[in-house]
């Protein structure tokens, strides 16, 4: 499930009747629960909320989630073909990345 950004993966406890949820793309751990799925929902919602409350009383900046941005560290020898599979394919590094890495995430 999903609010703002934010995703969370869920799991039932049958033994308690709960729904728990956890947001998993932030080092913050955020987790919320249910009885029903409209209460959880409401809880995701709210868990966001109360945490960029939460930072913002504290002056720290929340973290947001995945920005579309990352750095990979690669050999000399792995760019170099990298660079030249990209030009091969009339693509910028960036392109021919992206493309490669969308057909086997």
């Amino acid at each position: 499930m999903t609010h703002d950004g934010y995703v969370a993966t869920v799991e039932l406890d049958q033994d308690a009747g709960l729904f728990h949820g956890e947001v998993i793309n932030t080092r913050d751990v955020l987790t919320f629960q249910g009885h029903t799925f409209i209460e959880l929902q409401t809880a995701f919602a709210d868990t966001i909320g109360d945490y960029i409350e939460w930072c913002r009383l504290r002056g720290k900046e929340p973290e947001r989630p995945y920005s579309g941005n990352f750095t990979v560290r690669l050999s000399p020898e792995l760019h170099r073909r990298i660079a030249t599979a990209a030009a091969r394919s009339g693509k910028s590094i960036n392109g021919f990345v992206a493309e490669t890495l969308e057909h086997v995430a």
